[in-house]
């Protein structure tokens, strides 16, 4: 993000306005164009499905979920106002179990082996 701000300094307009994303012209870009380039970039990336904004959403949520992040933390970044909006992405992680019982088995060894 700090590479782009830096680089949208440079483009026509960037100045005149605190929009994030600008066009070619110096304005706020359109949901429209927003979502053309999204497309576009599904397209030459080679994905099966049609590629839109919104997934963009659906894939922070999903990565929060496989680093770890607690549901409510979740929740509160992606604006979700009910919780089970944002069940879906830590539900689907069953990965994150993976281990658990094994790494929590050796924190309480080495707890042990400390308090000797």
């Amino acid at each position: 993000m700090e590479r782009w701000t830096q680089e949208r300094a440079n483009w026509k307009g960037a100045d005149r306005t605190d929009a994030i994303f600008i066009s070619r012209r110096g304005s706020r870009l359109s949901r429209q164009q927003a979502y053309r380039i999204i497309r576009d970039a599904g397209i030459e990336a080679g994905t099966v499905t049609q590629t839109h904004p919104h997934m963009l959403r659906h894939a922070c949520g999903y990565e929060l979920a496989e680093r770890g992040a607690d549901t409510r933390l979740i929740q509160d970044y992606l604006g979700h106002r009910n919780i089970r909006h944002t069940v879906r992405y830590t539900a689907s992680n069953a990965a994150r179990f993976a281990g658990l019982w094994e790494r929590n088995n050796l924190i309480n060894e080495k707890l042990k082996r400390e308090a000797v």
